[in-house]
């Protein structure tokens, strides 16, 4: 029997992300997509790897500098893992910046184009001189660096110019300096002739008038990268902090761990910023177009050139959300199950507000993990409690890059009188849920909204996810002693028909997919998610799959999963779906369960499973269970998004080779409108028969 132990099973961690990237890349290099499409693809690939080298990076450095010698299932070390990565990256830069001038010499007969100040002709090099003068020239920073000039703190994701300058009185005499450029100012100068020009090269052409008295013998742009100058403990960086808290202390904080700087950057100037700042050599990036890559969505977001993005589609409600009657006597009849962004996030939000303003609503309890910037569900809870309903807030403070909105939301619903939980010690509380408590004849009755994402109306509208919502006492009255557990204490922190991790997630998902494994080739579970980490839960599928059971698994990012060895993983098949939309929904089927369908707001890794406070729920109505079942197949189908991961760990893209395309996000947006069209001509009979059947024809 081969040890399912194996560290040949695995895949790393790190490396699985890394090709998540490389698949945000190929929709860049795609060219059915709109240009603008395709370069918002790259300011996400560049963002992301931001993040990866704050957060993960970081955190394999400390492990080094610790001198931990860790690994997870595949056994690579630190160090390993560190080599691979830059190997990874330096090969794929070159794809990168070939990438993007492809895009951008395209974008030019479309009226968009990217100039050094040199490029540009005299009329617009005399309006950018007044410009540096009257916005740039008064917030500049120069800095000289010297004995008596220290090297400055440059924090994380600085952007300036490193130059090196000859003394006008005395030629032998050169120094150094640095230009930081502050975060209040554009990375591009944009003229109203769609040219933009990245700032550095304008700046470059007053350096002389920065520093007085000296003459500029050459320059180059920089970018620092740190550790987010933030604690370890992030959501992508929990694990290493896991280790880390064995009795070891963090060494140093907000250390540098990359730098990018453009071509130009000669052997002389690096060793001057390295004598300071100390950046592994192959930490640093020398870019030949100009560096960093995030700063494309300010050319994506131009709505003068909207056209040449993809085709925006407008979210709709459906029956029976798209009447005027009450939420919560609907919810009464029925339960409903939406898709976002296909279908409307505005239910929700009016879910919280009517019950803001409901006379006969007398409480509201919800988490708030990410709810964006003028929040009107956060508003609603203000109203709510200002107008004297009881609610109870669980904010989570540790919502990564969103911890500074977390805390104006959390005071501003403490001073209009709502009870505010900032998040349990020890864990981080992820699961998405409101619970609202109304009179109805003389008693209580409780309405639910459990969901996969975040109650951000902002992102509802790109990334896909699901609402369920519920008047079920089993459901509610979970819910109830759900909330209850997050302020109070309990020991117990076990709930009857819905499943809460730290302590019976995991042990729910085991016994699922142990209960297919006992079904042998009758079993079959599919499965979406984002990221599948978690050792046991790996385990059980090679074990399923080894019985026979039949496994498809939609994984977005990371997967650890190995697929085609032989003997133990033939049966698994994997593919990751990108597009148009940020697939985020985590969602899953057990052919041989009772209830087979589950939403959650937990991925399938350590961090969900056992360091955080997530829910599952079974979902039993079924006319929800079978549009949740219709979607999985639909996207196991997909042959237009899809990318198929290999025994090798690469993923190649699925091709329809002939056959009838399917993209699940063209066929989900042309559905919600054939049963939008229908309503206003058609009978309720007719619209259900055309909702149940239009995922059959795919």
């Amino acid at each position: 029997m081969l040890n399912l132990k194996n560290p040949f099973l695995y895949n790393n961690r790190e490396i699985s992300w890394l090709q998540f990237n490389t698949r945000v890349l190929k929709q860049a290099q795609d060219e059915s997509l709109p240009l603008l499409e395709r370069l918002k693809f790259l300011a996400i690939y560049g963002t992301n790897l931001d993040e990866f080298y704050m957060i993960r990076i970081a955190g394999l450095k400390k492990l080094f500098a610790a001198g931990i010698i860790v690994s997870s299932a595949d056994r690579l070390t630190p160090l390993q893992q560190l080599r691979e990565i830059r190997q990874y990256l330096h090969q794929e830069q070159q794809v990168v910046e070939h990438c993007l001038n492809e895009i951008l010499k395209k974008l030019e007969p479309e009226g968009i184009r990217v100039k050094s100040f040199k490029e540009l002709n005299q009329q617009e090099k005399n309006y950018l001189k007044r410009y540096f003068k009257e916005n740039i020239y008064p917030v500049i920073i120069p800095i000289a660096v010297d004995s008596t000039h220290p090297f400055p703190h440059l924090n994380n994701l600085s952007f300036g110019l490193i130059v090196k300058l000859k003394d006008d009185d005395n030629e032998a005499i050169e120094r150094f300096g640095i230009i930081r450029v502050p975060r209040v100012l554009t990375r591009f100068l944009e003229l109203d002739n769609g040219t933009y020009v990245p700032i550095g090269s304008l700046i470059a052409q007053h350096v002389e008038e920065l520093f007085p008295g000296y003459t500029l013998l050459k320059y180059v742009s920089f970018r620092v990268t740190r550790n987010a100058d933030i604690e370890i403990e992030e959501e992508e960086a929990d694990d290493f902090m896991e280790i880390l808290e064995e009795g070891l202390k963090l060494r140093r904080k907000g250390a540098m761990v990359r730098l990018e700087v453009g071509s130009d950057a000669d052997e002389e100037i690096i060793n001057f910023f390295n004598r300071h700042t100390n950046v592994y050599k192959d930490d640093i990036y020398k870019f030949h177009t100009f560096i960093n890559l995030s700063s494309l969505w300010q050319i994506v977001s131009n709505k003068n050139f909207a056209h040449l993005l993809a085709a925006p589609f407008k979210p709709i409600s459906l029956p029976p959300l798209d009447n005027a009657e009450n939420i919560f006597t609907t919810l009464e009849k029925q339960d409903i199950l939406l898709y976002h962004p296909y279908e409307s996030f505005d239910p929700i939000v009016k879910f919280i507000q009517s019950a803001a303003k409901d006379t006969d609503v007398v409480s509201i309890k919800m988490t708030l993990y990410r709810s964006g910037t003028n929040s009107p569900i956060v508003q609603a809870l203000m109203a709510a409690s200002e107008s004297g309903k009881q609610v109870t807030v669980m904010v989570e403070l540790k919502a990564r890059f969103d911890e500074e909105n977390n805390l104006i939301w959390a005071r501003a619903l403490e001073q209009a009188g709502a009870h505010v939980i900032y998040g349990i010690r020890g864990f981080k509380v992820h699961a998405k849920a409101t619970l609202v408590t109304r009179r109805k004849n003389g008693k209580l009755k409780q309405y639910a909204h459990l969901g996969t994402g975040n109650y951000n109306p902002a992102t509802s509208k790109i990334y896909t996810d699901m609402s369920y919502m519920t008047s079920k006492d089993e459901i509610t009255n979970d819910l109830t002693r759900f909330f209850h557990f997050l302020t109070g204490f309990s020991k117990k922190g076990k709930l009857d028909e819905l499943y809460m991790s730290p302590s019976q997630i995991k042990p729910k998902l085991l016994s699922l997919i142990q209960n297919e494994a006992r079904k042998g080739p009758n079993g079959e579970i599919i499965a979406k998610l984002n990221s599948l980490v978690d050792e046991d839960v790996i385990r059980a599928l090679y074990k399923a799959s080894q019985a026979g059971v039949k496994i498809n698994l939609i994984v977005r990012g990371i997967c650890c999963l190995k697929v085609g060895i032989e003997g133990v993983s033939e049966n698994i098949r994997v593919i990751s779906i990108l597009g148009k939309y940020l697939e985020h929904t985590r969602t899953f089927y057990f052919k041989n369960d009772d209830s087979q369908v589950y939403i959650s707001s937990a991925d399938w890794m350590p961090r969900n499973l056992v360091r955080r406070i997530e829910l599952l729920t079974a979902i039993k109505d079924e006319k929800s269970k079978n549009k949740i079942l219709q979607i999985l197949k639909l996207q196991c189908s997909d042959n237009a998004l899809a990318y198929e991961l290999q025994s090798d760990g690469s993923y190649i893209k699925i091709k329809n080779d002939g056959i009838k395309t399917i993209n699940n996000h063209k066929l989900l947006e042309d559905y919600v409108n054939r049963v939008s069209r229908a309503t206003k001509k058609e009978t309720a009979s007719f619209i259900e028969e055309l909702a149940s059947n239009i995922f059959m024809e795919n």
